[in-house]
Protein backbone atom coordinates (compact mmCIF):
# COMPACT_ATOMS: atom_id res chain seq x y z
CA UNK A 1 0.00 0.00 0.00
CA UNK A 2 1.53 3.53 -0.64
CA UNK A 3 2.06 6.10 1.84
CA UNK A 4 -0.13 8.91 2.13
CA UNK A 5 0.42 12.36 0.69
CA UNK A 6 0.65 13.90 3.84
CA UNK A 7 2.93 11.71 4.76
CA UNK A 8 4.76 12.39 1.91
CA UNK A 9 5.01 15.72 1.99
CA UNK A 10 6.34 16.09 5.35
CA UNK A 11 9.12 13.64 4.65
CA UNK A 12 10.03 15.55 1.57
CA UNK A 13 10.14 18.88 3.56
CA UNK A 14 12.18 17.16 6.42
CA UNK A 15 14.62 15.87 3.78
CA UNK A 16 14.90 19.38 1.75
CA UNK A 17 15.26 21.40 5.25
CA UNK A 18 17.69 19.19 7.55
CA UNK A 19 20.38 17.74 7.63
CA UNK A 20 18.89 14.18 7.66
CA UNK A 21 18.58 11.59 4.28
CA UNK A 22 15.40 9.95 2.99
CA UNK A 23 15.85 7.48 4.96
CA UNK A 24 16.07 8.61 7.98
CA UNK A 25 13.32 11.59 7.18
CA UNK A 26 11.03 8.34 6.59
CA UNK A 27 11.84 6.68 10.13
CA UNK A 28 11.52 9.48 12.23
CA UNK A 29 8.28 10.39 10.86
CA UNK A 30 7.21 6.70 10.86
CA UNK A 31 7.87 6.41 14.61
CA UNK A 32 6.14 9.68 15.41
CA UNK A 33 3.26 7.90 13.94
CA UNK A 34 3.45 4.50 15.71
CA UNK A 35 3.46 6.75 18.87
CA UNK A 36 0.08 8.14 17.67
CA UNK A 37 -1.26 5.15 16.91
CA UNK A 38 -1.48 6.30 13.19
CA UNK A 39 -0.27 4.54 9.52
CA UNK A 40 1.85 6.46 6.83
CA UNK A 41 -0.06 5.11 4.38
CA UNK A 42 -3.72 6.30 5.53
CA UNK A 43 -2.79 9.27 7.88
CA UNK A 44 -5.08 12.66 6.67
CA UNK A 45 -3.43 16.14 6.89
CA UNK A 46 -5.43 17.10 10.20
CA UNK A 47 -3.85 14.27 11.86
CA UNK A 48 -0.44 14.92 10.37
CA UNK A 49 -0.61 18.32 11.62
CA UNK A 50 -1.26 17.10 15.17
CA UNK A 51 1.69 14.86 14.85
CA UNK A 52 3.87 17.86 13.69
CA UNK A 53 2.73 19.71 16.68
CA UNK A 54 3.29 17.48 19.49
CA UNK A 55 5.37 14.61 18.48
CA UNK A 56 7.77 15.34 15.82
CA UNK A 57 10.02 18.21 17.47
CA UNK A 58 10.98 16.21 20.26
CA UNK A 59 11.80 13.43 17.75
CA UNK A 60 13.87 15.31 15.46
CA UNK A 61 15.61 17.04 18.59
CA UNK A 62 16.70 13.82 19.04
CA UNK A 63 18.49 13.29 16.50
CA UNK A 64 20.26 16.71 16.46
CA UNK A 65 18.05 18.69 14.25
CA UNK A 66 18.47 22.22 15.02
CA UNK A 67 15.89 24.76 15.32
CA UNK A 68 13.19 21.66 15.35
CA UNK A 69 10.37 23.57 16.48
CA UNK A 70 10.89 26.15 13.10
CA UNK A 71 10.92 23.04 11.12
CA UNK A 72 7.81 21.77 12.56
CA UNK A 73 6.19 24.99 11.94
CA UNK A 74 6.89 24.80 8.14
CA UNK A 75 5.55 21.65 8.24
CA UNK A 76 2.50 22.51 9.74
CA UNK A 77 1.67 25.31 7.35
CA UNK A 78 2.41 23.35 4.59
CA UNK A 79 0.19 20.52 5.78
CA UNK A 80 -2.54 23.29 5.94
CA UNK A 81 -1.80 24.43 2.65
CA UNK A 82 -1.88 21.01 1.28
CA UNK A 83 -5.54 20.21 2.85
CA UNK A 84 -7.16 23.19 1.59
CA UNK A 85 -6.02 22.60 -2.52
CA UNK A 86 -7.50 19.48 -1.61
CA UNK A 87 -10.80 20.88 -0.28
CA UNK A 88 -10.74 23.18 -2.83
CA UNK A 89 -10.60 20.49 -5.68
CA UNK A 90 -13.68 18.25 -4.24
CA UNK A 91 -17.18 18.16 -6.45
CA UNK A 92 -19.08 19.97 -3.78
CA UNK A 93 -16.58 22.70 -3.80
CA UNK A 94 -16.65 23.24 -7.56
CA UNK A 95 -20.15 23.07 -7.99
CA UNK A 96 -20.37 25.82 -5.26
CA UNK A 97 -18.27 27.96 -6.86
CA UNK A 98 -20.33 27.53 -10.23
CA UNK A 99 -23.63 28.21 -8.44
CA UNK A 100 -24.77 25.08 -8.02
Amino acid sequence: MADSPAFELVCREIEENSSLDRLEARGTVRLALKDAGLAAATVSPQHMEIVVERLLPAALEARGIDRADALCARLRSCLRNAADASRAATPDAIFERLGG
